[in-house]
This record gives structure tokens, sequence and C-alpha cells, in this order.
């Protein structure tokens, strides 16, 4: 990290006392909100000094109290890297781990699934499991009647599509992962939403990708910035979220999908298209397949992954992409360094709930519908300064708190009962979206609204002066 960019994230040392508690905090609170991400080499002192228009003993006592606390290490002859302290769990295991308590969770978009259609899909399946446990089990590509109906599902909506397309995987985050290990290498560009989802970016970040982020503001994306950035950079490949993105709610225009399509062809970029919102169509008809808009034999650099966390259940662990037939035999061999497939009962499972898929998901679109009325009404009552855009689809409000206090409001209300991430942790840039929440509607609406009800009371105590003590938790 430059001297610079990191004196950009920083507050104004001058009239602070002392100076150098106040810069140690604020360090510690960007690692831990994933604004500076863990392992980084933070600038040579004499740098940041200059960077900061303060003295060298100031910045020496920042990193001497960064490693007391357990926020940096140092390597002789090497500097000083990010780190976390003893008993913080790296950042996913952390968030995963920090949803454990009775708090009404707000940090993940997801719903369960109802009970009866577990049973029933249980005793469907069973005759069929005990014919396969005289099988070895293993399916590294999944289970050849899942591919079978996720390729169909495809078919139907406009993409023909063939079994040997299709690899199962232990959710879409699994997809994504094995598609970055595959098709990238330490270094190489990475076109990202900025928004976006933050496990992906967290897996860019792991895989030592460089990241180059495109806007996507209340009004949607800027196509010609797109263009311009596949065109400029030529990244292995950009990963977007075009239906019902991931924080905003944003549908893409059938029209702008085409032009992406055509630039990432002429940059000679793979495309990510992450699918896992598109069945969560709320106000809107259900898009397409976004590769069903290339031209004839324009989809051989496209892949598209998809899951049944968000449709579904997050305990599930059914994901999927689609890619050129080719591509996926690679990623299958890339699958078994790992493991040697999925679960056959999780498997079989999917098969029949994807086979009820009309006859499940109308009844949660209409639960979602009175939940987002119960949380945007809520809102409005008790948070008449907060503003949104009512999203067509998806699973959750983008909400513009007018100030950049989401971070320090999320900490606070903790203290009330709600978890809730801040804008920050879906930014590909660090530092902004401080103005912003995420908040799902995937509660139910007295829940919702008891939930508002607490953060506007945490908003009216007051809000802490330094966010350095924020708990990481989850974000799904």
């Amino acid at each position: 990290m430059g001297s610079r960019q990191l004196a950009a994230m920083l507050p104004d040392p001058a009239g602070t006392r002392p100076a150098y508690r106040h810069l140690a905090q604020a360090i510690s609170a960007l690692i831990l909100d994933g604004r500076i991400a863990l392992h980084v080499k933070l600038p040579a002192e004499r740098e940041l000094a200059t960077a900061l228009r303060t003295s060298r003993t100031t910045v020496t006592a920042v990193y001497d109290l960064l490693r007391e606390s357990g926020y940096a290490r140092s390597r002789q002859g090497s500097g000083t890297w990010t780190s976390l302290p003893d008993g913080h769990a790296p950042t996913g295991v952390g968030r995963l781990l920090g949803a454990q308590d009775t708090a009404i969770d707000l940090a993940r978009a997801a719903s369960g699934l109802p009970e009866q259609a577990l049973l029933d899909a249980l005793a469907e399946i069973t005759p069929h499991l005990v014919e396969h446990v005289h099988t070895p089990g293993y399916h590294p590509y999944g289970l050849p009647e899942l591919r079978a109906a996720v390729a169909e599902r495809f078919t139907a909506r406009g993409l023909p599509t063939v079994p040997e397309q299709i690899l199962v995987t232990s959710g879409a985050q699994h997809a994504l992962t094995l598609v970055l290990g595959l098709l990238c290498g330490p270094g190489d560009r990475v076109v990202v939403e900025n928004p976006s989802y933050p496990n992906a970016l967290e897996a860019m970040r792991r895989a030592r990708l460089r990241t180059v982020s495109v806007p996507v503001t209340d009004a949607g994306w800027d196509i010609e910035i797109i263009e311009s950035t596949l065109r400029q950079v030529v990244p292995q490949l950009a990963y977007l979220i075009p239906d019902f993105h991931n924080p905003t709610g944003l549908l893409m225009p059938e029209a702008d999908r085409g032009q992406v399509l055509r630039a990432a062809g002429r940059s000679g970029s793979w495309l990510v298209i992450d699918e896992t919102l598109t069945d969560l169509a709320l106000d809107v008809p259900a898009p397409p397949p976004f590769a069903s808009h290339a031209a004839p034999g324009g989809t051989g650099q496209v892949v598209t992954i998809g899951s049944m966390s968000k449709t579904h259940w997050g305990g599930l662990r059914i994901g999927w992409l689609r890619a050129p037939a080719r591509l996926v035999t690679e990623l299958a061999g890339q699958r078994v360094a790992a493991d040697m497939g999925g679960s056959v009962l999780d498997q079989l499972l999917a098969v029949a709930l994807l086979a009820r898929a009309g006859e499940l998901l109308p009844p949660r679109l209409e639960r979602m519908r009175e939940q987002r009325a119960a949380l945007t009404t809520a809102l409005a009552e008790h948070l008449p300064g907060w503003t949104w855009r009512l999203p067509p689809g998806g699973l959750s409000l983008w909400v513009d708190l007018a100030e950049p206090i989401a971070s320090a409001l999320a900490d606070r209300a903790l203290d009330h009962g709600v978890r809730i991430e801040s804008g920050a942790v879906f930014a590909a840039d660090p530092g902004i979206f401080e103005q912003r929440l995420r908040i799902p509607f995937t509660m139910p609406a007295d829940t919702l609204r008891e939930a508002v009800h607490r953060m506007a009371a945490a908003l009216a105590d007051g809000l802490p002066a330094h966010p350095a003590s924020r708990r990481p938790h989850w974000v799904a």
C-alpha cells in the first residue's frame, strides 16, 4: 500500500492528542472493516510521515502501537505488514462465527426453506439415495440427474444448454473460486463492479488479483465506462452481477448486455456472470440468461454461475456453473485437487426441489414483497432522512444515510441487538460507501419493524467516536 493511498484514508493528525493513538485506531478500524486487506505491506515510516505531514517519530509510535495490539507485524528487513490480533479469526471465518448470538441478523441476505417442502423432498429421494449407496458416490462433474436438470433450466430460459456444459459445485462461491483459480494468476487484472459482493472480492484478494472497478450508481451501470475499461485494461476476466445486483438490487437493461458481451469479445476477456439472484424477480419478469444476448457462437468466453442459496436455502450447498464443455472438463480436473465431488444426498435434494420450483418460488416471492413493504414503511416512519430506490428484485435495499456514519452506526446497532453491515464492506475500492447500508428484507415483517426501531434508537443514542472496536461478521 502506497503512502499517499493510506494517508488519504486517514484523518488529519493535526490538532489531535495524542496523534499517534488516533492514527493507530483509524488504521485498525480500516483493517477490521476490510478497507485495508490483511497481509498488506504498510508504507515505510519516512514515506508515511511525509504524506501525513507529521513527524517520523509519530509514525513510528503508530506502528509500535499497531504491533502491540496485533494489527501489524514486522519482518526483519522487509517492513511492516497488516495483521489481526490473536483471538480474531480471519475475515470470512470471523463473520461466520459472529452470527451465532441472539441479535437480529441483517448482515445476511438469505432465508430458510419451508419445513414441509424439505420433508416432502427427503421422502421423495430416499429410494433414489438407497440406489446410490451401492455406487462409489464420487461425481466430480456433479450428479448426472442434477447436471441435466440445470441444463434444462438454462434451455427453458432461452439459452440452449447440454449437461456437458454444467459443473455442479458447493455453492456459487465455490464456482467462482474454481474459475479464478483456472483462468487467472497472481497479478492478473479483473474488472469488478463497485459496490459488489464482498465474498467475491475477498476471493479475488486471496488469489492476489488486481481488481479494476467500474461504478454501479443509483442510475445503474455506465456501459461506456465498462466498454472503455475493458478496452484499456484488457482484463483477464470481468465479474458482473447484472440480475438484481448485490447490494443495489438493480437490473441491467437488456440492450446493455449485448454491448458488454461485444466489448468483452473485442478485449478477449472472459465474462463471469453471477446469476445467484436471477429468480428473485419481484416487480418484473425474471430475465433470460445474460449469455443469451450474445451473437450466435459468441458465448465461448462466458461463464455463468448460479446457486440455490438465495432461492431455496443457504444450508443446501448446491451451486453450478455453465461454461464451454472443454472448460468444464478443466475445472472438474482442478476441483478434484480439493474435493472429489459434492454430497449425493444434497444433489438429489436439489433435483427434487428444482422440479418443484414452480410451486415453491411464487409464495416465496410474495412473502418477499410483503417483507420489503414492511421494511420500507418502517424506515419511512422511524428514519425519514434515509432514502433508497425500490429494487425490482433481489433481497435487500441499498439505503443512503445522507452522511458517512454507516460503520459507526453498525457498531452502535450491535449494542442494540441488530447486526448490520456498513456499505464499505461492499466496496471494491477502500474508503467509500460509508453513507450506505445494505438492509435485507429476508426476515418476517414484525422482525424487520423491530430491527428498524432498534436502529433508530441506536442513532438517537449517538455514535461512537472511533469504530476501531468493530466486530466483524459474515456477509451473504
